[in-house]
């Protein structure tokens, strides 16, 4: 019964339901696990979860061997970057076109060739300032919990008949879902950008390399980037908005005019 008490604190507007319920409804038993995991998740089990995860994409995506000249660029650009608080960072380059980069819990950096083909390697320092963020402010346990509060809420309406119950089920479920998820991801984004700000500053970098770095984004998602634009700016702050505000700040520092 501790296991229902803890997913009825998250979800608390559910009704309370026995464990013989639950256990005749998987959508509800799913949804109470989630919530129950929701509740306990720890950074050592979001880490674990992290490498795991990059693993299989490691596996799935072509990698730039060591020799490969995208794999030397990247070496070279984050020579004086291989570790931040304290945590090993592991940079590796994917060989696809996609215009994309992502970070995990465990200190994993994936930067696409497509991203790379565009950016000058002060813009590429500024974008590993921003993944690098991510990682430093533990975004990847935050939105893990977050997303499996949101998939028990799913999940145990979806146990449920009627028309709530199909709409939960229904693509318009997944699509709620991600509404939901896209302000929390939208403030995480900020923050990471804060924190590239600081990391470009304090290093003796130019600042100013976030802030073409958003404006090339901008104009290739307003410029017909044929998909090639993948999740860096689908569910991140608008580009543009995100570039005035680099160049504001940096007004302010004294850093532009």
């Amino acid at each position: 019964m501790n296991r229902i008490a803890s997913l009825i604190i998250i979800i608390g507007w559910l009704p309370v339901l026995s464990f013989a319920q639950a256990q005749n409804q998987p959508s509800l038993m799913q949804a109470l696990e989630e919530g129950v995991m929701a509740a306990t998740l720890t950074n050592t089990q979001v880490v674990e979860y992290s490498r795991q995860a990059v693993q299989q994409m490691d596996a799935k995506n072509p990698i730039a061997a060591p020799n490969d000249p995208y794999a030397q660029r990247l070496s070279r650009i984050v020579s004086r970057h291989h570790t931040i608080s304290g945590l090993p960072i592991n940079y590796k380059v994917y060989k696809v076109p996609d215009v994309n980069a992502f970070a995990t819990a465990d200190g994993s950096v994936r930067v696409f060739k497509g991203l790379m083909d565009i950016m000058t390697d002060n813009e590429l320092l500024a974008v590993m300032g921003h993944e690098n963020g991510h990682v430093v402010n533990k975004d990847s346990h935050d939105a893990m919990k977050s997303q499996l509060k949101r998939s028990a809420v799913r999940d145990a309406v979806a146990s449920r008949s009627g028309r709530l119950g199909q709409l939960a089920r229904s693509q318009a479920g997944g699509i709620a879902d991600y509404l939901l998820g896209a302000k929390f991801s939208r403030d995480q984004e900020t923050q990471a950008d804060d924190y590239s700000y600081d990391f470009l500053k304090r290093n003796g970098y130019n600042v100013m390399a976030l802030a073409t770095s958003f404006e090339k984004l901008a104009k290739l998602s307003g410029g017909g980037g044929g998909g090639r634009l993948t999740q860096i700016a689908s569910d991140h702050p608008d580009s543009q908005a995100r570039a005035q505000r680099v160049r504001d700040r940096a007004r302010r520092d004294g850093l532009a005019r």
